[in-house]
């Protein structure tokens, strides 16, 4: 019966969605053109509650726990994993005075309204993952971006999404590249649970009544042997994932 009833609620979620994206580009495009880099991350902050307040229409709610004091004075690494699309537009608006940037796949550059202008222009990593020496490029650029400015850059180790909600092992080359790049970086832990029931049937209908929760853990220094800190956060991150 759910499953039926999610064929009208995501064709009108996805009316919306489509609405919100094509209105939000040429608001990114005046901001960032005409008002500079902070009309444009605040434009994109916005852009991403309206994506969320679009989710509720599926009966989504979301849970962001952050018991952590983190300084606006350092860059940041944050580290999470990975379940569905669904879980970037909470950690841009809930993080959003770490300045945020992302480490996503070259694909996604082009063709997206609102979302590709960003990954273009809001300061972000695009890799060609048949391109290591590329990727290694982008990832550094990024490192040295977040580290000379004091923002942000989220990377998901997993590479892919887990369709399940069950971590994948982390794949730890693009992370010790951040890591060694962004020596002073502070690296941010966050668990996420249950975004992936949004696509529980796949990209169409949308799964409903998911409540998306996002846990940040407590900093980590960047310091040490990079494959037992990678380890570390691993632990952490997977830790709060509940894979029921």
């Amino acid at each position: 019966m759910q499953k039926i009833i999610s064929y009208p609620l995501t064709v009108i979620f996805f009316l919306l969605f489509g609405l919100v994206l094509v209105i939000f580009h040429p608001i990114q495009w005046i901001c960032l053109k005409v008002f500079g880099y902070n009309a444009h991350k605040k434009s994109v902050s916005i852009l991403n509650w309206f994506i969320m307040r679009c989710t509720n229409v599926l009966g989504t709610r979301y849970s962001f726990t952050n018991k952590q004091n983190i300084p606006i004075n350092r860059p940041l690494i944050i580290v999470t994993n990975h379940q569905s699309m669904y879980d970037i537009p909470p950690i841009i608006w809930y993080m959003r005075k770490f300045h945020p940037k992302f480490v996503s796949k070259i694909e996604l550059g082009k063709g997206i309204p609102s979302v590709s202008f960003n990954l273009r222009h809001g300061g972000s990593a695009l890799i060609d993952r048949k391109d290591p020496k590329q990727s290694i490029a982008e990832l550094q650029k990024l490192a040295k971006y977040i580290d000379a400015n004091n923002r942000s850059a989220v990377i998901f180790p997993e590479g892919t999404r887990s369709r399940d909600g069950v971590p994948k092992p982390f794949r730890t080359t693009g992370l010790k590249v951040m890591l060694k790049n962004a020596p002073s970086a502070l690296i941010v832990p966050i668990s996420i649970n249950n975004s992936w029931k949004l696509l529980r049937y796949g990209k169409f209908p949308m799964g409903l009544g998911s409540h998306v929760t996002f846990e940040v853990h407590p900093p980590m220094e960047n310091k040490g042997n990079a494959d037992e800190l990678i380890a570390q956060i691993e632990n952490q991150i997977v830790a709060g994932v509940n894979t029921k």
